[in-house]
């Protein structure tokens, strides 16, 4: 068996497990009941038809078990393609004062523009470059990262901060801090540090116009980006995207036709299970 074929396999596994819950929770634990809802809104099912709000009801008990997906799917993806791979790590170590401080600088310039001049532009190399000219006492200093993943053959370590593919201004200003105080560390406790995209809605890296993560990083030439092939192959070698999306394909046709059979109790309209990635 292929790494690449290995790798499928793993991640078929682990969307199998999530998906299984979700079914086993929409289907048994805690089922759409159709007299329970007429009767605690009365108004809604006079009006609304009851298909939509069975709807809702397993999309609510869909999200939470996905809510950490990719970083689930990464996880296995770099535990097959480089060795090691973990959630929620904790990274510890010391940075000095003074790169604290132009960590912060470096943020605040980004998200507020001085009085009178243009607004700043992320440009990753040389906010790094200034941030490490700091000195001062070490501060101890913890980053708890979304993805850890070692290479156990080159003897690499990396840390990730993944995001939806269209990520908050907020959620990306924390992420640059965590990869910024990583870079800063002596020693150095990873290799690389990389805000990473599962997919890219635009298509091209050089097409990605989203504007929230723009102000932040330079979203199609920060060399700490990572979005969508480049990540994936990132963790687990060339072709590693193309296994995750046949992954995907090949098994998603099987639980939409058993939410359309067994949860909404209907036929699958034509050509619905062929929708695919």
């Amino acid at each position: 068996m292929t790494k690449q074929e290995a790798m499928k396999i793993a991640i078929q596994t682990r969307i199998k497990e999530l998906m299984d819950r979700v079914m086993d929770n929409v289907l048994i634990k805690d089922p759409f009941i159709t007299e329970e809802h007429r009767s605690k809104k009365p108004l809604y099912a006079a009006l609304v038809p009851d298909e939509i709000f069975k709807g809702s009801h397993f999309e609510r008990r869909f999200v939470t078990p996905f809510g950490k997906v990719w970083e689930s799917l990464a996880e296995v993806a770099a535990s097959t393609g480089l060795g090691e791979a973990s959630q929620n790590k904790s990274i510890q170590g010391t940075v000095k004062s003074e790169r604290l401080r132009r960590i912060t600088q470096v943020l605040n310039t980004l998200e507020h523009a001085e009085k009178g001049k243009k607004k700043v532009k992320p440009d990753w190399k040389s906010e790094l470059e200034y941030v490490l000219q700091g000195k001062g006492e070490n501060v101890p200093v913890v980053v708890v990262c979304d993805v850890y993943a070692e290479d156990k053959i080159k003897n690499r370590k990396y840390a990730f901060e993944i995001k939806a593919p269209l990520p908050n201004s907020d959620q990306t200003k924390v992420s640059k801090e965590k990869i910024l105080k990583l870079y800063s560390m002596e020693p150095r406790q990873v290799n690389g540090a990389f805000y990473a995209l599962p997919y890219n809605p635009y298509g091209k890296r050089a097409d990605y116009s989203w504007s929230f993560p723009a102000r932040w990083f330079n979203m199609r030439e920060d060399e700490v980006v990572l979005i969508g092939d480049e990540f994936w192959d990132f963790l687990g070698g060339p072709g590693t995207y193309r296994s995750f999306i046949k992954a995907v394909n090949e098994i998603g046709g099987e639980y939409k036709e058993r939410i359309y059979r067994e949860f909404l109790g209907i036929d699958p309209p034509p050509d619905s299970l062929e929708v695919s990635l």
